[in-house]
């Protein structure tokens, strides 16, 4: 039999209706190839407690009972995400013997529908760096170069789905955490339309809090955009406990690709791209106009700098919400300090991290301002793509990015992926090229909100047309 761990989730959910192999047995492979892993992506595991949900499941299909989209599918968890009965850390050496006694929503909503939760899946510490390190359990390795990052803060779960230790992960994005990842491990990772997934049980904040950050969206990781679509409906499906009278119906793509308005965002002097990940999204735009799809460039529907520097306001502002007491007033103190003329980065940084709340409330409505130009520009396009990072995977722990030999801005990695953050638009990173002997490069397909299926549909058929990885 083909090795099913190498095929991706939805082959292998076909095998499981199919009656080819049992979820105990898949469940099986899958910790086998997590044992032989040197990788360090999976760091907690609980086989026995996954190995009942897996018999159940295989019980169930034999009484013909129905079971949800994922039923008895093997996947893993950020590390992020509180599971109930299974240690829950964020990477933070605080909270190295947390186990919480509620699965957060998303989590929640994945068992639901069946999914057979395996371990946890490595972070840096509280999610807050671009590298997937930690003092608990060390660096998560690049499955393509050891030598180089994964990205962060999903990069435990990018990497094992890149490697084959699970079919799909569960990640969450604030700011490009899940998107920049996915691209430098060469998988598909979408952040779905904000609020469609709910965030509670997602550390940071803190365990045992009922809110979240009003721009954090936990979102999917998988290797084919049908993967995604079938961990999106699982997503968006309530759990029973939630008791919501809702139910998400998302629209479906009405387009195939050759009708599709295509708009390319490729550069910005604000964010320079590398020489190769120009010719990637070269290589993509030649594969959307021999399909037919009607491709133009664009210089972007918002203004590339002011964008980031609102995007750095809200997240400033929604970062200081578990600052305690103490350093919440140290910040207070520093920052009435500072001289009007003061614009260091320390300065820049103080003032948003002491912000008023009048200044938040008309930051907000730059924001819902910036929302009406990307829908406005949505009513003339059905996509816009653009480069999902300056460049291929960096090499791991460096604090500098280098584009073309010229250095940038460290945080630059995330540049394009934090136009669409506090927007809350559905981003969907996809993986363009992945050389036998070379790093993955992909693009960053968005959307108008709740084009979330539209983009995969678009994703699904970029791979029917074999421009793209598999």
């Amino acid at each position: 039999m083909t090795d099913l761990t190498r095929q991706p989730a939805h082959v292998q959910l076909r095998a499981l209706e199919r009656r080819e192999i049992s979820s105990r047995e898949l469940l099986d492979l899958h910790l086998h190839r997590i044992d032989a892993s040197t990788l360090n992506a999976v760091i907690t595991r609980d086989d026995d407690v996954a190995r009942q949900a897996a018999h159940t499941a295989d019980e169930r299909r034999a009484r013909g009972e129905a079971g949800g989209v994922l039923d008895g599918l093997p996947i893993t968890i950020k590390d992020s995400f509180e599971t109930a009965g299974l240690r829950t850390t964020s990477g933070a050496q605080e909270l190295a013997d947390h186990i919480p006694d509620q699965d957060a929503d998303a989590v929640a909503r994945l068992r639901h529908q069946g999914a057979v939760i395996m371990g946890k899946t490595n972070a840096p510490a509280y999610c807050q760096d671009l590298h997937t390190d930690n003092a608990l359990f060390g660096a998560t390795l690049n499955p393509h170069d050891p030598a180089r990052t994964v990205g962060g803060s999903s990069g435990g779960p990018a990497a094992a789905v890149a490697a084959h230790l699970t079919p799909a992960d569960l990640g969450s994005d604030l700011a490009g955490s899940l998107r920049l990842p996915a691209h430098y491990c060469g998988v598909y990772g979408l952040r779905p339309t904000h609020g469609l997934v709910p965030a509670r049980g997602h550390v940071p904040r803190p365990p045992g809090w009922l809110t979240s950050s009003d721009m954090v969206t936990p979102g999917p990781l998988a290797r084919h955009p049908r993967d995604l679509d079938l961990l999106l409906t699982a997503l968006t499906t309530p759990a029973p406990t939630e008791d919501t009278p809702w139910h998400v119906d998302l629209p479906t793509a009405s387009k195939g690709i050759g009708e599709l308005r295509v708009a390319i965002w490729a550069e910005d002097p604000n964010c320079p791209v590398d020489h190769e990940t120009a010719q990637t999204l070269i290589t993509l735009e030649k594969a959307l106009i021999a399909a037919g799809a009607r491709v133009r460039h664009t210089d972007g529907p918002v203004g590339f700098a002011d964008s980031t520097r609102l995007f750095e306001q809200l997240l400033h502002a929604t970062a200081t919400a578990t600052a305690d007491d103490e350093t919440a007033a140290a910040e207070l103190a520093a920052a009435r300090q500072l001289q009007d003329d003061d614009s260091s980065p320390r300065a820049i940084f103080l003032r948003r991290r002491t912000q008023t709340h009048r200044s938040w409330l008309r930051a907000n409505e730059d924001r819902a301002r910036l929302r009406s130009d990307w829908q406005r520009f949505f009513t003339e396009h059905d996509v816009l793509v653009t480069p999902a990072a300056p460049t291929p995977a960096i090499p791991a722990g460096s604090r500098t990015l280098t584009v073309d030999g010229q250095e940038q801005n460290f945080f630059d990695q995330t540049g394009w992926a934090n136009l669409t953050t506090h927007i809350g638009l559905p981003s969907l990173v996809v993986p363009v090229t992945t050389p036998p002997q070379g790093l993955p490069l992909g693009v960053q397909i968005i959307g108008r909100p709740y084009a979330d299926r539209v983009l995969l549909a678009v994703a699904d058929g970029l791979a029917s047309l074999r421009c793209v990885s598999e």
